[in-house]
């Protein structure tokens, strides 16, 4: 396989993060306004969820190509959009767009569970280059994020469920990737207690 490519970095945000902040536009715009198409009438919701399933999979396919790679992540979250955001345009049903985070969180929470459970701590496969610890600090912050994963999973499904869906768009494009952000952010004395020294690596 050939190495992976450098890109502009904000080239490469805009490519991560341009369709997700795209959706949140579009749906604050058309959330009022109903469309009839083929007969059928769908909501604003739904019309800018059948617009968002091409354009993460053009900007997700546009970074494989500039860079080379995709994460595993990646992957799995345009497949995982393409299943249940296409089944929400095709049963004009809001409610499995809603379920897509659930599902990968409760899916990346699961392999690092399963890794757990092998004595291995699969996060390390995939972000030793980002973070080089000592094999005792991976597998604590595997646990903990596996914790996390789940636990924002189980959020999602408070919010959806039991929230306006202006209130669950807000939390998806804002809150769970600040609850990520913050979660890194609260690991700082591990990454300081068990990181290794360049010369260790």
């Amino acid at each position: 396989m050939a190495d992976a490519k450098e890109i502009n970095p904000f080239l490469k945000s805009a490519l991560e993060f341009g369709p997700v902040l795209l959706f949140f536009v579009a749906y604050l715009r058309l959330k009022e306004r109903e469309f009839t198409i083929a007969g059928t009438e769908y909501d604003g919701f739904i019309v800018v969820t059948a617009a968002f399933i091409p354009l993460l999979i053009a900007s997700t396919g546009a970074l494989w190509w500039l860079t080379g790679k995709l994460s595993r992540m990646q992957v799995a979250t345009v497949i995982l959009v393409v299943v249940f955001g296409g089944l929400s345009v095709w049963l004009n049903d809001d409610r499995f767009f809603k379920m897509k985070p659930t599902m990968i969180y409760v899916l990346f929470g699961g392999l690092l569970g399963i890794g757990l459970l092998r004595g291995q701590s699969y996060l390390k496969f995939v972000m030793e280059e980002m973070m080089p610890l000592k094999d005792a600090g991976w597998m604590i912050l595997t646990k903990r994020l596996m914790l996390c994963f789940f636990g924002l999973a189980i959020a999602n499904e408070v919010i959806w469920r039991g929230f306006s869906t202006e209130t669950w768009v807000y939390f998806k494009t804002f809150g769970l990737t600040a609850a990520v952000f913050v979660f890194f952010m609260t690991q700082a004395k591990l990454f300081q207690t068990y990181g290794l020294e360049k010369d260790e690596g």
